[in-house]
């Protein structure tokens, strides 16, 4: 197992290196800089000097060619400095640190929620298979994992918000009266403008997990240790959570591992729509600032944590499943 963990954490090194030489070519090589677009969206009518321009491209570190920036940015990565936001003007681990947890509250909550109820809705279809409870079951799970979450995000709002306003319509406070509220009140105003983004982070993932551990419990009660519990007289229900169910958390488990990097990702698109200030909408603001320690800096981010969830769910599976050897 030791063995194996290091030959991942190498294999894993050198994916790195990979993934942010791909991306910092590919963000260095796209039209325009930072300066031009900050200076735009500052002031569209200022013009600065060819000199002054070169001075600014100069101080940013804009005047050398990748690849020697690259190498530098690597030697700065090595000694724990992931740059300076060229847009936010702060320390690149400063600014995605004020948006980690805007995006756990939606991701943590989500996938507390899905997983609360995908569970006995899995177990409940796998059951009762065949039935009529359960066909409706899957129709409806299926219908509700191909609606588009953006669609659903656009209807929430127009509905719940605009029609209806039962909850804030964007945002992740209300700025004019969050500072006066006591800590009850500041954890209600955030949890109503939460409410929608979590319903939309919820019902794709409920409908995802619910179908998954539905298709592996029909095959799991289908085995023949489980027929050897029948005939011995076990009854349904135990066969059901203590037989079948256990041998189902094999495959979730894996799942739930590459779940990590969604966790702080967060979602650009629902993000922007419901302008939550997370992780999604960071990288999001990123990429149109061309902003490049932000844009490295969240690269590197996402990449770890996937790597991660990879590594987590392998040693998981050997974990839950004894049989299984990490060779």
């Amino acid at each position: 197992m030791v063995s194996y963990i290091i030959r991942r954490l190498l294999l894993g090194a050198l994916t790195l290196v990979l993934i942010t030489f791909i991306i910092f070519a590919l963000i260095r090589n796209m039209p325009g800089d930072p300066l031009t677009m900050d200076l735009s969206m500052v002031d569209p009518s200022k013009v600065i000097s060819p000199l002054e321009y070169e001075r600014m491209k100069k101080s940013y570190g804009l005047d050398k060619p990748w690849p020697q920036a690259y190498v530098q940015w690597v030697g700065n990565l090595v000694q724990g400095d992931l740059g300076r936001s060229l847009s936010w003007k702060k320390p690149v681990t400063t600014v995605i640190g004020e948006h980690v947890a805007p995006t756990l509250i939606l991701s943590i909550s989500s996938l507390l929620l899905a997983y609360m109820l995908s569970i006995p809705m899995g177990l409940v279809g796998a059951v009762r298979i065949g039935k009529m409870d359960e066909r409706v079951m899957s129709i409806s799970l299926y219908m509700l994992y191909s609606f588009p979450a953006f669609v659903a995000a656009l209807f929430l709002q127009i509905y719940l918000s605009v029609k209806l306003g039962w909850l804030p319509l964007y945002g992740m406070t209300t700025t004019e009266t969050y500072d006066t509220l006591d800590t009850f009140g500041k954890v209600k105003d955030i949890m109503m403008h939460a409410a929608m983004p979590i319903i939309c982070y919820t019902y794709g993932s409920l409908a995802y997990y619910s179908r998954f551990i539905n298709a592996n419990m029909q095959e799991v009660i289908r085995q023949d240790y489980i027929r050897t519990a029948k005939a011995k007289g076990v009854g349904p229900s135990s066969i059901v959570l203590h037989h079948a169910f256990r041998n189902t958390l094999i495959p979730l488990v894996t799942m739930i591992g590459m779940t990590l990097p969604g966790l702080l990702g967060g979602a650009v698109i629902l993000e922007r729509i419901f302008q939550w200030p997370g992780m999604g909408q960071l990288y999001f603001l990123s990429l149109t600032s061309r902003d490049y320690p932000l844009i490295m800096g969240l690269t590197l981010m996402f990449a770890i944590l996937t790597l991660a969830g990879q590594l987590l769910a392998d040693i998981l599976y050997a974990v839950v499943d004894p049989r299984i050897r990490l060779n």
